[in-house]
């Protein structure tokens, strides 16, 4: 025994050691109990949901009372200019053509020209008397509904990642979206459909492509489902040749076999989630076609959205996709991604004005305004918008001054606009101000945090709370920061 002592090691002495392991078990046994009093008092950071692998989607109670069930996200890509459209500054159009004084000489893209007012006339809206712009008049309508951030700031001012910081909350690559997210906490309440809709613009996909509606390190299963109106989910009907019967059939076999093999390891949760997922496309083969097929609306709802305009087929099928946005929010699905907008393009096909802003913007007001004001519109006659969170966003906002040489405005990340209405939305509220001449947030300043943060309360979500363990962090969907915007939730 004495020859065999003399091999442990330095930390196996100490485990031997009277006086250590009574201090040692001292210790661990406070810190058990600190735990579940902290447990039993709701104070632990992480509240991870329960998930039954075999149920992925089955819905899950939220952390508190939810003012809303679902979300519809209208996202612009490109970084909509807060000066044309929701922020009004009438010191810009006295100071027009003029230096910006003590601006910056070099901006994003180079070199700063002068100020430049506004392209398009602002007026007073509804009873709160906002001042909206004339590129969007009829969402200018809804100006009373609505609960305007004015100050909100960005971690970025280039694109891709800033739609990742918006998205995701994180710049880089590879974290859950915010979809994902309310999908992992949330799942669904209709088990026919995915629990997260992504719908692409008719211009192509965003700029960050599926980091806007992945799963990050969060099981596959809570990834966004891509699809719109015009593009149908792929690879959803059987190959050319075989029948239903013999579809039925090989399905039916592939779910005896999977349960026979889930019998013999019952604690695969891997397993579990695949014959979930394969359920799930099974149920979508008769959903999916049902609920993408628009023939079935009327054609006053088709013309109140624009989507019978044969002279503009982006703007047609924006509107279609709008449709489509109401119906799944109808049908249950939680969260709803519809983009206004592709990728970067020289503000082609997005909102990015950096050359001829009015001449561009033109083209995509045209496109959004009538089909995205028609969409809240009618969730709001369906009843609809009482337990619907809609909420319109932008990756990041425009300088004051133009470019030099340029008619178009630079990347901001220090001051833009989003806003809410919906479920839970204070109405006809403007919250926070940037300066003057619209360049930076000065007062009630927000990082997107504090965004993100507020739209998962409206769910019923402690931003706090909602986490997932990943290479040794409790990860969330704003880091380690955000806090709830109060002043626009009613």
């Amino acid at each position: 025994m004495r020859n065999g002592a003399e091999h442990i090691s330095p930390s196996g002495r100490q485990l031997l050691d009277r006086r250590a392991f009574l201090g040692n078990s001292a210790t661990a046994l406070s810190s058990i109990a600190l735990t579940s009093l902290l447990g039993t008092e709701g104070l632990l950071a992480g509240k991870q949901p329960v998930i039954d692998p075999s149920r992925p989607y089955a819905p899950r109670a939220p952390h508190f009372a939810p003012k809303a069930k679902n979300v519809l996200v209208i996202f612009c890509p490109g970084a909509v200019s807060q000066l044309e459209t929701w922020d009004y500054k009438p010191e810009l159009i006295k100071q027009d053509g003029k230096p910006l004084a003590g601006g910056p000489a070099v901006t994003f893209q180079g070199p700063s020209g002068n100020l430049a007012k506004p392209q398009y006339e602002f007026r007073p809206r509804g009873q709160t008397g906002k001042m909206v712009s004339e590129m969007i008049p009829n969402l200018a309508e809804l100006t009373d509904d609505i609960a305007f951030i004015h100050s909100l700031t960005s971690k970025s001012n280039t694109h891709g990642p800033a739609e990742n910081f918006l998205s995701t909350g994180f710049v880089q690559d590879g974290f859950p979206s915010m979809g994902g997210w309310v999908s992992y906490a949330l799942g669904s309440e209709n088990q026919n459909l995915p629990a997260f809709v992504s719908i692409p613009d008719p211009r192509g996909i965003p700029q960050s492509s599926v980091n806007n509606w992945g799963p990050g390190f969060l099981p596959a299963e809570f990834q966004g489902t891509p699809f719109s109106a015009s593009k149908p989910l792929l690879h959803l009907d059987p190959p050319a040749g075989i029948t239903t019967d013999q579809n039925q059939a090989a399905r039916s076999l592939l779910q005896r076999m999977n349960a026979r093999h889930l019998e013999k390891h019952p604690g695969d949760g891997k397993l579990a989630a695949r014959i979930a997922s394969y359920e799930l496309a099974a149920r979508m083969q008769l959903s999916v076609p049902e609920i993408g097929d628009l023939n079935s609306e009327p054609a006053h709802v088709l013309k109140s959205y624009g989507a019978d305009n044969a002279s503009n087929p982006i703007k047609a099928g924006f509107a279609k996709n709008c449709i489509l946005a109401r119906r799944l929010i109808e049908s249950g699905v939680r969260f709803v991604q519809l983009f206004n907008g592709a990728y970067a393009s020289g503000g082609t096909l997005n909102w990015d004005g950096h050359k001829d802003l009015k001449k561009q913007y033109d083209v995509h007001a045209e496109i959004l305004d009538q089909p995205a004001t028609a969409l809240i519109k009618d969730l709001r006659d369906r009843g609809l918008l009482e337990e619907t969170l809609v909420v319109w966003c932008t990756e990041f906002g425009r300088m004051p001054m133009f470019q030099r040489g340029a008619k178009g405005r630079d990347h901001n990340p220090d001051g833009f606009t989003c806003w809410m209405t919906g479920a839970g939305v204070k109405p006809g509220v403007s919250h926070g101000l940037t300066d003057e001449l619209g360049r930076k947030a000065i007062h009630n300043v927000h990082p997107l945090y504090d965004f993100n943060a507020t739209i998962l309360h409206l769910l019923g979500l402690d931003h706090e709370k909602l986490t997932f363990y990943h290479n040794g962090i409790e990860r969330r969907l704003t880091n380690v920061e955000g806090n709830v915007i109060g002043e626009v939730i009613g």
